[in-house]
């Protein structure tokens, strides 16, 4: 699938504009960042590509298109393996009306593939855009697939969950807002999800690498 050309054909210029999560927030209500209807990872801002597309929006993206999505991803991302010598399998799927990738261990060990994640996920973050320019290049589409690397943001899910919960506690109890810590859009989507599930509303405020969730009391 010529991926590696691909990638290397894609500039700066070509970089779509960051997903952002879909939140209670104005601003954040449309497009991941995942996150994300809209990148709150998961539904994002709706896009219309330029002449000559295949859709005119990509709400309208087709589970054929979805998958074609994926499979282009994959051809990518098996290069890229192959390039740094290390093992993984590739499953496709198509989850939350985009497409999803992930990158798996062959034999169970994931330690290998754990350098693709990074301390705090910035590393899989920019792959995953790497990957959605590689497929953007090849179907003229801008792509919003989601991209995991051994289990990474299932395990981030479960954690922040976690932690989301017990802040809404914080907050009924309390009565006041609280600030969450940074996040990336996949992040914050996951974040809004559990406080709107509890009754309660949330925002986000500041700019990436500073973009965190506000939980703030239900209205009396």
């Amino acid at each position: 699938m010529e991926s590696g050309e691909q990638a290397e054909a894609v500039t700066v210029q070509d970089r779509p504009e960051d997903d952002a999560e879909l939140t209670t927030s104005v601003d954040d209500t449309d497009d991941t960042d995942d996150a994300d209807a809209s990148e709150t990872g998961e539904g994002e801002e709706a896009a219309t590509a330029g002449g000559g597309s295949k859709r005119s929006s990509r709400s309208r993206a087709s589970i054929k298109d979805l998958e074609e999505e994926g499979e282009v991803a994959a051809d990518y991302l098996e290069e890229f393996l192959d390039i740094v010598d290390v093992d993984g399998d590739i499953d496709i799927d198509v989850e939350n009306g985009r497409a999803s990738v992930a990158i798996v261990s062959e034999d169970g060990n994931e330690r290998a593939l754990r350098r693709f994640v990074g301390s705090s996920g910035e590393v899989l973050e920019a792959l995953q855009e790497l990957t959605r320019l590689a497929v953007q290049a090849n179907t003229g589409e801008r792509s919003r697939l989601m991209l995991d690397v051994a289990g990474y943001r299932a395990q981030r899910r479960a954690q922040l969950t976690e932690k989301a919960t017990k802040v809404c506690q914080q907050v009924k109890n309390s009565g006041k807002s609280v600030a969450m810590e940074p996040m990336s859009a996949f992040e914050r989507k996951i974040v809004h999800d559990v406080v709107a599930e509890a009754g309660l509303t949330s925002e986000s405020e500041g700019v990436d690498p500073n973009r965190h969730v506000v939980v703030l009391p239900a209205e009396s």
